[in-house]
């Protein structure tokens, strides 16, 4: 039986946050897939009702590292939901592994990497600084899909 401090669906509700829907693949491919005790995602949106919620560029518009990282967060989420959809439970993950992000940058933004933070920041929150640390790339793109502030894929190892 887990222990109730180690669920990190717990930990996520006493965040004050909730993991929302799967979001359903937005062109050919698959959310998840597991090879040997690794999880694989595909790149994952700050999705929201079916809905990009953050989009344009960091460096342009209202797009400050905060907005920014609230989208990593909610990339993590969706992750996250994407992951229980194929497990059944968070507690199921061993550790992350790698965290590869995308952020949709302006010409002349240079700071992805304080952008993926709320990511990281997240993840270590949600398991802790042994399970959640991880590597990590934060890469400036000049677009993403459906206009998406960032996208972010992420390798699990599981239990």
């Amino acid at each position: 039986m887990i222990e109730v401090q180690n669920d990190p669906e717990v930990k996520i509700k006493e965040l004050g946050l909730s993991l929302p829907q799967a979001p359903k693949p937005v062109a050919s491919y698959i959310p998840t897939m597991i090879v040997g005790n690794l999880l694989y995602t595909s790149g994952t949106l700050p999705m929201k009702d079916g809905k990009v919620a953050y989009l344009g560029k960091m460096g342009e518009e209202n797009n400050s590292i905060e907005v920014g990282q609230e989208a990593c967060k909610l990339a993590v989420l969706n992750s996250l939901s994407a992951v229980k959809e194929t497990i059944g439970s968070l507690s199921k993950i061993k550790r992350i592994v790698k965290v590869t992000a995308f952020v949709n940058s302006a010409n002349g933004f240079t700071d992805q990497s304080k952008v993926v933070n709320g990511a990281s920041d997240l993840l270590v929150k949600v398991f802790g600084e042994e399970k959640g640390k991880h590597v990590r790339s934060a890469l400036g793109i000049a677009e993403l899909p459906l206009n998406a502030l960032v996208e972010i894929e992420f390798i699990y190892e599981l239990n």
